[in-house]
């Protein structure tokens, strides 16, 4: 397993999906969104396991400014997000080619 957590240091979630490796000694590494982001790469790879829509944060201050519920084009949708990271559901958690979007403790356990 190689799993990746990409979230933020004060969401709940994410501190949950960390728990959740940390108490079954499975080794990740965090990822903190306000500092480092999400490439375009790495976010095209999670889009193939989560449907884009399912990975727009409409709680964001920023979402209603935004317009995503407006643009109908992936690719811009995915540009937005990517300038402005708070637009993106925290944790992300990668496994490979797998992932997930939200705290998903039955998916993980398949992935064990």
């Amino acid at each position: 397993m190689n799993i990746q957590i990409f979230g933020t240091k004060k969401c709940n979630d994410t501190k949950k999906a960390e728990r959740y490796f940390k108490e079954r000694k499975i080794k990740y590494a965090f990822i903190d969104m306000k500092e480092k982001g999400i490439s375009k790469g790495e976010l095209t790879s999670v889009k193939n396991s989560v449907k884009l829509n399912n990975l727009i944060n409409d709680k964001a201050k920023n979402y209603k400014n935004s317009n995503l519920d407006k643009i109908r084009s992936e690719e811009t949708k995915m540009e937005v997000m990517l300038k402005d990271c708070t637009l993106i559901k925290t944790p992300i958690v990668r496994n490979g080619k797998l992932a997930t979007v939200g705290y998903e403790p039955e998916v993980w356990k398949e992935w064990e």
